[in-house]
């Protein structure tokens, strides 16, 4: 397995980056919470439930894409607006996070009672009117709707190029997420569906367009140079951050990813893992595939499609595809017009993502 460079620069950065991101995010939550108390206490308790998620223990990797597009454009380490932007990516994120756990009917995220069900058991608890469970959907709803507002909030006076891309990746981002429940559905299994889904759902906002926001943050004039660069790098990143994820989506320690192992699976996620499986399954394994998107799946269920997708070679295939994404992606840095210090900060970065275990 690959290890990233010893650069210590760098990972000194991004903690530095990390912590003031998370300051910026509790001081602004804590305000809200203060202010919306003065109104109803009720109110300032899902602003709570959503710090909760915000200031978990995280990787902010949008943060730290976005960073290095900053510097990478000329931007000073230590100026305020990729906190700021930072900042509105975990809130977007939390955004996306709380609807998807909706969607998906996850239980888990990032080691605690996912919010939709933590209002349905209120809700069962105080014996109040209506259905629990549309109740809880409601709130988890809410509440990514109002982290959707906080990340405009924080990033309102962005030069324009900034804001037209940071509108891009929204728009990306939900496109990509009715992608995959559509695929989900449809029980989707070709490789071309799967990649799409992929990329749109995650890997162009998680890298490419972070990057981007970065980048025009500090330098909007310099638009039809630097995203081109930047992009060369960011596909195949957000590819091989995607592909880590279906990889531990179906195989991760749930103490370390937070989510319980095979979810996925159970859901029933239209990934590329999934499909190259299927591609080279025999009548056998395919029955064992034909499991994948049944919620009641047990632990030995989920043992068997492991076996499935070892032993058809297309765990050993994405290891190989992230691999060479990841060499493609430094090799693109070489010729990027972006300073020094962020040439080396994402290439340590390329490496993590690749080979992440959560």
């Amino acid at each position: 397995m690959p290890s990233a460079p010893a650069t210590s620069g760098s990972s000194l950065a991004l903690a530095t980056l990390a912590r003031r991101v998370e300051a910026r995010l509790g001081a602004l939550v804590g305000r809200e919470q203060q202010r919306w108390a003065a109104v109803d206490a009720d109110i300032a308790d899902v602003i709570a439930t959503m710090a909760e998620l915000l200031l978990a223990p995280a990787k902010r990797l949008r943060p730290s894409f976005c960073y290095w597009g900053y510097v990478g454009a000329g931007g000073a380490p230590d100026d305020a607006r990729p906190v700021d932007a930072g900042a509105a990516f975990e809130l977007l994120h939390a955004f996306a996070l709380f609807h998807d756990d909706v969607m998906d009917g996850s239980a888990v995220r990032r080691g605690h009672r996912t919010c939709h069900l933590v209002y349905s058991d209120r809700h069962e608890s105080g014996r109040w009117t209506g259905e629990a469970r549309r109740f809880g959907e409601g709130v988890a709803i809410l509440a990514g709707d109002l982290a959707f507002v906080y990340a405009d909030e924080l990033m309102r006076d962005a030069p324009g190029p900034a804001w037209d891309m940071w509108n891009e990746l929204r728009i990306e981002l939900n496109v990509g997420q009715f992608l995959d429940i559509l695929g989900t559905a449809r029980r989707a299994r070709d490789p071309a569906t799967a990649e799409r889904i992929a990329r749109y759902k995650s890997g162009k906002y998680t890298v490419e367009r972070p990057l981007h926001v970065g980048a025009l943050l500090a330098a909007p004039d310099r638009a039809g140079e630097l995203v081109p660069a930047l992009s060369a790098y960011g596909l195949p990143i957000g590819d091989a951050f995607q592909l880590r994820d279906d990889m531990l989506g179906a195989f991760g320690d749930e103490r370390v990813t937070g989510k319980p192992v095979g979810d996925d699976l159970r859901e029933g996620k239209p990934t590329p893992l999934l499909a190259l499986a299927s591609a080279r399954a025999d009548a056998g394994q395919r029955e064992v595939l034909g499991g994948v998107g049944r919620p009641d799946l047990g632990a030995g269920d989920v043992r068997a499609i492991q076996h499935v997708l070892v032993d058809t070679g297309a765990v050993h295939e994405l290891e190989a595809r992230i691999s060479a994404l990841v060499d493609a992606a430094v090799a693109a840095l070489d010729v990027a017009p972006i300073t020094a210090e962020a040439r080396t900060g994402l290439t340590d970065l390329a490496y993590v993502v690749g080979w992440r275990q959560r």
